[in-house]
């Protein structure tokens, strides 16, 4: 069921739009993530659902409540920002029940609120510590904090993560979709990072130039780009355009296909009439992407880096078996 409703949504600044006739529903719990590129019009999608800037046009709902024109303190909405925005003066414990202060909780409750939403996100030891004392991470779990602790009806997350290391990003967009779920808040997380939108979302909404391009679970979006757009920001899709196509699988193609490099199998040259030379390799980890030429097309293929000595040099004739199952048509 519908739970946040966006119809008809349109911003503008300078007169150039940031998105137009926009439309969306969320349903209640679900984890949603807007994905695009910078300047695609994610954030500022966000900022309008939180009542931080008014849009040019469309309506905003909330389990069926117009909320539109509603102040941001009255919307039931807690936002987390990307520079965590914490009061530099104030405790942890004194920043998390900031929100709870102003709403005038009587202090026995708003302590014992701050208390477990601390323990939550595993800080409860640093309730006496200034921010100025504390890591990135920890900044951004007490903003995190800070948002949840007042029970939001809808909680947004602008970008949370993109100022922490890899490491510290890893362990904290965990936490973050551990703490939703035991919460069941409803949930936007605004990012340009794949991997965090594939790792976290129950759907994923792919925005580019203020229109959404495709949206659906992550495993849909991965395996069935809707576009060139999408195959070319999600994955590190091959796209063979049709005459390529056709040459390689040896049948007519009329349309753009993509397919992923590890749907493309290196085999004994004996083994297929796909016959290809290595030109390079990149090590990524637990995966080797080699770059193959076969039939004059350059294409990306992964394998699984199961020791030294199976990587095959530069120049080295391989056979490819394409995944013909896994091969989609794109716009």
């Amino acid at each position: 069921m519908s739970f946040f409703q966006i119809h008809q949504l349109a911003k503008h600044y300078a007169g150039k739009a940031v998105f137009d006739t926009l439309d969306l529903t969320i349903a209640e719990g679900e984890f949603l993530t807007l994905l695009g590129p910078s300047g695609c019009g994610k954030s500022t999608l966000l900022r309008c659902m939180a009542g931080l800037s008014r849009p040019d046009q469309g309506l905003l709902r909330m389990d069926g409540r117009d909320i539109t024109h509603l102040p941001p303190q009255q919307r039931q909405i807690g936002m987390v920002f990307q520079s965590y925005a914490l009061f530099p003066n104030m405790t942890v414990a004194e920043n998390v029940g900031f929100g709870l202060k102003m709403q005038k909780m009587a202090l026995p409750e708003r302590t014992r609120a701050v208390e477990e939403i601390l323990a939550l996100v595993e800080l409860s030891d640093k309730a006496n510590a200034l921010p100025s004392e504390l890591s990135g991470g920890q900044q951004q779990r007490v903003a995190l904090a800070r948002a949840l602790v007042v029970r939001p009806r809808l909680l947004l997350l602008d970008e949370p993560l993109s100022a922490l290391d890899a490491r510290i990003r890893r362990h904290l967009r965990e936490q973050i979709r551990t703490i939703q779920r035991q919460l069941g808040v409803t949930t936007v997380f605004v990012t340009h990072d794949q991997e965090e939108a594939l790792t976290l979302s129950d759907r994923i909404v792919l925005m580019h130039d203020g229109r959404i391009v495709q949206h659906g679970s992550a495993e849909s979006l991965y395996t069935r780009p809707a576009n060139r757009f999408a195959a070319e920001f999600i994955g590190h899709f091959n796209l063979l355009e049709p005459d390529a196509a056709s040459r390689l699988l040896r049948r007519s193609c009329q349309q753009t296909l993509a397919i992923r490099p590890e749907s493309i199998t290196l085999v004994d040259v004996g083994d297929t009439s796909h016959l290809g030379e290595i030109v390079d390799h990149q090590l990524l980890g637990n995966v080797i992407r080699y770059r193959v030429r076969c039939d004059g097309v350059m294409l990306k293929v992964d394998a699984l880096n199961r020791e030294a000595a199976t990587l095959l040099a530069a120049g080295t004739r391989v056979g490819l078996h394409f995944a013909e199952p896994e091969l989609c048509e794109v716009a």
